[in-house]
């Protein structure tokens, strides 16, 4: 079966890393036009929230950057009130760079600490 390189990398990256109830993981999706993020509680194998810019009107006509700065702060605001103070970073075998780095620190402007 042949994988791309970035879901050899995801694979390697998640043999490592899990989220807890405590500390969840959070996790990005990056396509062409959108990124998506989802907090998941890997031992209830739950998704505690999740976020895209696919059907936000307000962030039409951004950067591709700044609209993952904004996905970031949203997750995060939404994180921090379920209760959610602490996060594992999972950048799903992207490089952290561009919109991952954008989308994390959008997050930590947020309060969450990764």
């Amino acid at each position: 079966m042949k994988i791309t390189g970035r879901k050899r990398r995801h694979l390697r990256i998640r043999k490592k890393l899990s989220g807890t109830e405590k500390k969840p993981r959070l996790c990005v999706f990056r396509s062409n036009r959108h990124i998506y993020a989802q907090i998941i509680d890997d031992t209830r194998q739950k998704v505690i929230c999740g976020l895209g810019s696919v059907n936000d009107k307000e962030l039409t006509g951004k950067k591709k950057t700044e609209v993952a700065f904004e996905i970031g702060k949203k997750i995060g605001k939404n994180a921090i009130d379920k209760g959610i103070k602490e996060i594992t970073f999972d950048r799903a075998g992207y490089r952290y760079h561009g919109r991952i780095k954008s989308l994390a620190e959008g997050a930590r402007k947020a309060g969450l600490k990764f």
